[in-house]
């Protein structure tokens, strides 16, 4: 929501890096503080290596498609804005043909690879109750993103905080709050595949589906946007999944590594806020 009114708004630049700080904030600062508050009292977390590295797959896949459109801009400078567009939609259209099929890959040709042991647990909520307060959190959701949105030039203006530094950092703390919450609770209690699709699913998610729709998104509202990112934030994700794949390769984690990642994320911050 926060993306598609800072598109109409015509933030760009913000819009992107929002969308580079969902990703790393997610694989370094969400996974990290839920390596780090499950793995206290514990020797090793345990989770599904190979669900973890088809996700760090297709990760890597999608930081090709971010990185493709940034290298053609820097090898031939005076293309046209039009075929940046056309460029921009083509890599756009090929990554959620592959986040399509990932889904089906692990929803229905091989699911029996990818189930997570069941839970005798009973819902503490009704069907109803859930989808009441789903539609609610929503509707706070658009209420909160439009606000933020409205608040985010006078702010700009007033601390002098660079726009790249909001869009990587800022928004995306603020926005993923909830997912932040829900993926240390289940750390906590040592379900940490849940915790790795909440975490390294959504950046999937963001890097493959949620980025390349914006564009098209962007399309559709007039304000044609690019799918070009600057050298850092390509760098930051490249870095962030490099780290993901090395630490998630034997299905095993524990505290120090959560923090491993937190200060990597931390330097990120650091850096992010001098552009």
């Amino acid at each position: 929501i926060v993306a598609v009114l800072l598109i109409s708004a015509g933030d760009f630049e913000i819009v992107k890096a929002s969308l580079i700080g969902s990703i790393i904030g997610n694989l370094l600062l969400v996974l990290g503080l839920s390596l780090l508050v499950g793995g206290l009292g514990r020797g090793e977390q345990t989770f599904s290596a190979r669900a973890a590295g088809l996700h760090t797959a297709s990760l890597v896949l999608a930081v090709a498609g971010l990185g493709i459109p940034a290298l053609l801009v820097a090898a031939s400078p005076r293309i046209s804005v039009g075929d940046r567009e056309i460029v921009s939609a083509g890599v756009a259209a090929t990554l959620i043909l592959l986040y399509v099929a990932a889904l089906v890959f692990m929803q229905f040709t091989h699911a029996h690879l990818f189930r997570t042991p069941e839970s005798n647990e009973q819902p503490e909520w009704s069907r109803g109750l859930g989808i009441g307060m789903l539609l609610g959190a929503a509707l706070l959701v658009g209420l909160e993103s439009e606000l933020l949105v409205s608040a985010l030039d006078p702010a700009l203006q007033t601390l002098k905080i660079s726009p790249i530094f909001v869009g990587l950092i800022l928004i995306p703390v603020i926005g993923n709050a909830a997912e932040h919450a829900a993926a240390v609770f289940f750390a906590v209690r040592d379900k940490l595949d849940v915790t790795l699709e909440i975490a390294v699913g959504s950046s999937t998610q963001v890097a493959l589906f949620l980025a390349p729709a914006m564009v098209f998104i962007s399309l559709l509202l007039g304000r044609p946007m690019d799918f070009v990112f600057t050298g850092f934030e390509i760098g930051a994700v490249f870095i962030a999944t490099l780290i993901i794949a090395v630490i998630s390769r034997d299905g095993q984690s524990n505290w120090l590594e959560g923090l491993q990642l937190i200060s990597v994320y931390a330097i990120v911050a650091l850096a992010a806020f001098f552009l």
